[in-house]
């Protein structure tokens, strides 16, 4: 649903894969182009699964969808009521989050990352059965990761790698159609690893490259000046 939002996002103005993305975003005027398109790969999951598993498949697919609506829908309320206080904040400069606006945002990000980390709770069983040493780790793991993406935020790289973001999206959308697969499928590891970091390589090279192509359009500009 996370890539879905992403691919249909009709304020986004910035495209990587632009044959694919501007089509989409003007799907995206149907307001509800990306549940229709969770609940019908949701439905096809359901079928390419056992018919012994069928019910959990389609049991666990709603209560995916509904939690990520519930939460998004609170950060987005939480955020358009705050909006007018950023607006009189801003006056100050000292606009931002806060209070439950913050906390919804919060929250929404909790649970993302909660999906995302699941896989890797259950996986560290196979090496260990000891609580602690398990959430020593993925606690290391999430400070790292934590640490990194506010040194991104303040250093402004997803401003200046501009595919980034979408790159990250699409690793997403990957990842999320190989989990489906895997229903009744096996799917390599190394195909699973190898299409994330190939997503987020050919992005930061993309950015790289329209970088580089702006600094050549500024110099000759200044030159011409």
């Amino acid at each position: 649903m996370l890539f879905c939002d992403f691919l249909f996002d009709t304020e986004r103005e910035e495209t990587w894969m632009t044959l694919i993305e501007r089509p989409l975003i003007k799907a995206g005027r149907l307001s509800s182009i990306s549940v229709l398109a969770t609940l019908a790969a949701l439905l096809l999951a359901t079928q390419l699964a056992d018919p012994e598993h069928r019910q959990a498949v389609l049991l666990s697919g709603v209560v995916g969808a509904i939690t990520y609506l519930a939460v998004s829908g609170v950060a987005t309320v939480m955020q358009d009521r705050q909006a007018t206080k950023d607006e009189s904040l801003a006056r100050v400069g000292g606009a931002g989050l806060f209070g439950a606006a913050a906390l919804s945002v919060f929250l929404f990000l909790e649970v993302l990352d909660a999906s995302f980390s699941f896989d890797g709770v259950i996986g560290a069983f196979a090496i260990t059965q000891d609580i602690f040493i398990i959430a020593t780790g993925l606690g290391v793991g999430a400070m790292y990761i934590r640490s990194m993406t506010v040194y991104l935020v303040r250093k402004g790289t997803l401003q200046e790698f501009v595919y980034l973001e979408h790159g990250a999206h699409w690793a997403i959308g990957a990842l999320a159609t190989i989990l489906l697969l895997t229903i009744s499928l096996h799917v390599s590891e190394l195909i699973t690893g190898f299409i994330g970091v190939a997503f987020i390589g050919l992005a930061f090279y993309s950015s790289v490259r329209k970088r580089r192509s702006a600094q050549v359009v500024d110099d000759v500009s200044h030159a011409a000046r």
